[in-house]
């Protein structure tokens, strides 16, 4: 860090701020990486103030003051205008922005420092001031130079327009676009609260296996993988459910793991090969005590991170108050089309159905199946929500107690909000006999050329013959819930990193 002499920053020229764009020595044309190549980089550097600090703490400042307050600070040089003997600069760290202002006369190598290129990292101290045009500044009186962008960075007037730019190097498109970095900093907000509420409630954060033996616990296509070591195939997890019901088994009433899963599907605006799930067990519970969770849940976090429970989604309202509606596939199926059908209906009548639909019957498919596409089809994108639709098939629900008075169907729902589904909750199914059958009849259908359905795991029904109480289970897509409470409305724009083809330029 130079240490200058400070000097009074007075002069004839009426300073101005460095949001004007017309200047040529704003853009990062102007800079010569050159001319600051030899500057030293330190090891660290100490800061006094994050930036959004200064201005809590300075924001009734009068015009034309300079303090007495001396500040160390350090972020990005976004912006830079020069005007001969004074130059003016916009820094921005993770907080906010602050303008530098730097003179001939107070600034140590002032020629380097308005050699500076758009994007370097730099550190300043300084007293805190005024311009005569009321602009917060920090007084250049000592800069040193924390790190160099060798690459043209954008500036903030033009931004990263092109998607993919922004997708492949996130670390620009968070400096230059405001709006992904309120999404992500609102994402990590969500995350908190979710796991303040479960706490509160009395359920314990685990950790389980990514690496398994087996694919289970959801109808999904897995990743494989090798362990070389043991010479053994093992799959990424589609869900880690079947490892926390066996905690349950073990004794941790209440638990959850918030953390990646990994499908080996198609990329859309609503789907990554890799997402965040959260998933929770309560042992004692069933599926409506797990429908309470849920809506009290996602409506204390909406409530915390968007200051309300009512959010704008697109054009439109989402009101996440408690209670949210209940309907049953057959009633939402009613409610969305003028069909009237059931487990109940023909098999016949069901298949006319979905080919009236435009939906392609696979001759393994029973009545379950061929309400749930039909479901899928006519109602699930028509429900603006939140709505909780219940009594899903026993067939496509392998994992769900059976109903207690509904044969044919089970204790299972699905929370659809914006005409997507949130979460997939359920009464488990805690019979190791009934599993073992839904099991092999899941396996029947991955013979038969279903590389979605599910395996028979025989470790899984070895642990539910050791006792699983009573149990109610919950799903939720993390990202899903971050798009709705931050009006995102793709996928990728919700994560950092999203799963994209092999870069071409690289």
């Amino acid at each position: 860090m130079k240490n200058p002499n400070p000097a009074d920053p007075t002069d004839p020229t009426d300073p101005t701020d460095s949001t004007d764009p017309t200047d040529p020595a704003a853009g990062p044309e102007a800079a010569d990486p050159a001319d600051v190549s030899r500057l030293e980089i330190p090891y660290r550097f100490e800061r006094s103030h994050s930036l959004a600090g200064i201005i809590a703490a300075f924001d009734s400042l009068e015009s034309g003051v300079t303090t007495e307050t001396t500040v160390s600070v350090a972020g990005r040089l976004m912006l830079r205008r020069d005007q001969g003997r004074i130059a003016f600069a916009t820094l921005q760290d993770v907080t906010g922005r602050v303008q530098l202002f730097a003179t001939a006369l107070a600034t140590p190598d002032f020629e380097q420092f308005t050699a500076l290129s758009i994007g370097d990292w730099v550190g300043v101290q300084g007293v805190v001031m005024t311009t005569r045009r009321g602009e917060l500044s920090v007084r250049v009186d000592g800069w040193v130079i924390l790190a160099q962008a060798q690459r043209q960075f954008p500036d903030k007037w033009h931004g990263l327009t092109d998607p993919d730019i922004r997708y492949r190097q996130r670390y620009l498109d968070l400096w230059v676009t405001e709006q992904a970095r309120s999404v992500f900093m609102r994402r990590s907000a969500i995350l908190s609260c979710v796991r303040r509420h479960l706490d509160a409630q009395g359920f314990v954060e685990v950790e389980t296996p990514m690496l398994h033996p087996i694919p289970g616990g959801a109808a999904a296509r897995p990743f494989v993988t090798r362990h070389e070591a043991l010479s053994t195939d093992f799959y990424l997890r589609i869900a880690p459910e079947l490892y926390l019901k066996r905690l349950v088994v073990g004794g941790m009433e209440r638990v959850y793991e918030i953390g990646r899963v990994f499908r080996n599907e198609g990329i859309s605006t609503r789907h990554n090969p890799e997402f965040t799930m959260l998933e929770l067990y309560q042992a004692y519970a069933d599926h409506s005590d797990i429908m309470e969770l849920t809506e009290n849940l996602v409506a204390e976090v909406a409530s915390e991170v968007c200051g309300s429970t009512t959010v704008t989604y697109g054009d439109r309202e989402i009101d996440f108050t408690v209670p949210w509606r209940r309907l049953t596939i057959e009633q939402a199926i009613a409610e969305c089309s003028s069909l009237q059908v059931s487990l109940d209906s023909p098999t016949a009548e069901l298949r006319a159905c979905c080919e009236s639909l435009g939906i392609a019957v696979n001759t393994s498919w029973g009545s379950g199946k061929m309400l749930l596409e039909i479901y899928e089809k006519t109602a699930e994108p028509n429900l603006w929500g939140p709505v909780f639709v219940t009594d899903y098939p026993a067939e496509v629900s392998p994992l769900s107690r059976e109903h207690r008075s509904r044969a044919g169907y089970t204790e299972r729902f699905e929370a659809i909000v914006a005409g997507r589904e949130l979460c997939n909750a359920f009464s488990e199914l805690v019979d190791p006999a009934e599993q073992r059958s839904r099991f092999e009849a899941q396996a029947a259908l991955r013979v038969g050329g279903d590389d979605e359905a599910m395996v028979v795991d025989e470790d899984y029904l070895r642990a539910l013959e050791y006792g699983l109480p009573p149990t109610g289970g919950l799903g939720i897509g993390i990202d899903r819930l971050v798009m709705l409470l931050s009006d995102t409305h793709a996928i990728r724009d919700a994560l950092l990193f999203p799963t994209l083809r092999p870069d071409p330029t690289l």
